[in-house]
């Protein structure tokens, strides 16, 4: 139990995420455009009583318009500083179409080499290369 200087409960001020490195049988990457960040993988916020893979297949769901079936567990990018955890799986795509959301400004399928030049923000683009890469598996970076 975490307790403030006055010795009253206050709740964690962790944030947890999942996203998901999709990969169709083309070898391509499902990426969204957000309105912050640029191109990214889809992912979001674990709620209450969610499991983080669930999270992630809502997330992706949410906003990308497709259905995914999560194959492997990744790994964790965690910001130290903002305590701030991220989960990452790799996943394939088993229907739905991509569609925009308020949180995707396009969403689209790119070859890998395509996807990792869209990708900008931050440590996104070290996130996707390792989860393409399963000898990484399970993988713990903290920042």
């Amino acid at each position: 139990m975490t307790q403030n200087i006055q010795g009253i409960y206050s709740p964690p001020k962790h944030i947890v995420s999942a996203a998901t490195i999709v990969i169709n049988d083309q070898q391509e990457i499902l990426l969204i455009k957000g309105p912050r960040r640029g191109w990214e993988m889809p992912g979001g916020q674990v709620e209450e009583g969610e499991s983080l893979k669930e999270a992630a297949i809502r997330e992706t769901k949410e906003e990308t318009g497709i259905d995914v079936e999560v194959l492997a567990f990744c790994g964790v990018f965690q910001n130290v500083k903002r305590s701030i955890c991220n989960t990452l799986f790799l996943a394939k795509p088993v229907g739905g179409e991509p569609t925009t959301s308020q949180e995707s400004l396009e969403v689209g399928f790119f070859p890998i080499e395509q996807a990792l030049a869209r990708v900008t923000h931050s440590n996104f683009r070290k996130r996707i290369e390792l989860c393409l890469d399963e000898s990484q598996h399970p993988f713990y970076i903290e920042f």
